[in-house]
């Protein structure tokens, strides 16, 4: 029986080990510089062929990594947006899109890899895909996405689309100084992850109240 057991412990703990090597890569040299026999000799694995043999193609390395994290910041979302529910305030909606982020990244340690690694997949239409279609099933993110419209909803359609990108950018972007900063040594623009959220919250209430140029 302990040898049964041994095994699937072991296929599972290869995998965790594979796919933070692929996030670090990833999130170091981009998605496309680093192939799947660069991650099996990085994660310390003798067959070339672990990454295909544990998760297929790179796209679908590229969405188990993107689910891991989506699932652990849907337990630390749910409980926000459900605190929210109702109200008509702007930030305590923005609260909701923006430290789930935050604290998700403050409670991998330093240094992390999420981050730079979001950034790299924004940057690839294809790659970028996969990461909505992991958020999709969300019940809270759908919950917040509704709430915050409600909230704006003086705001044509074209310029909401316009503004959650932003958000978004702004969101990853600026997590990503903090990233780099904490992995380099560097010195960062604010002193915690909860630092970085408030002013991140800050900014993008402001960026979705910002008045609207006519356009003809």
């Amino acid at each position: 029986m302990a040898g049964g057991t041994a095994r699937p412990e072991r296929g599972s703990a290869t995998r965790e080990v594979i796919l933070a090597t692929a996030e670090r890569l990833f999130a170091e040299h981009g998605v496309h510089a680093v192939s799947n026999r660069q991650i099996s000799e990085a994660a310390g694995q003798g067959n070339s062929a672990a990454v295909g043999y544990h998760f297929g193609t790179k796209a679908d390395l590229v969405r188990a990594i993107a689910r891991r994290h989506a699932d652990e910041m849907e337990q630390l979302r749910v409980w926000m947006v459900a605190d929210a529910a109702g109200s008509t305030d702007v930030r305590d909606w923005v609260a909701c899109l923006v430290r789930p982020f935050t604290r998700h990244l403050e409670a991998q340690g330093s240094p992390t890899w999420y981050a730079r690694f979001r950034a790299q997949v924004m940057a690839d239409p294809a790659l970028y895909q996969i990461t909505v279609e992991e958020s999709l099933p969300s019940p809270s993110l759908r919950l917040l996405v509704d709430g915050l419209n409600r909230c704006l909803s003086d705001l044509p359609a074209t310029v909401q689309k316009e503004r959650w990108a932003m958000a978004r950018h702004v969101i990853v972007h600026m997590c990503v100084e903090r990233e780099r900063a904490l992995a380099e040594g560097a010195t960062t623009l604010q002193s915690s992850w909860d630092d970085l959220a408030s002013s991140l919250i800050d900014a993008i209430v402001g960026l979705w109240q910002a008045p609207v140029t006519p356009r003809p």
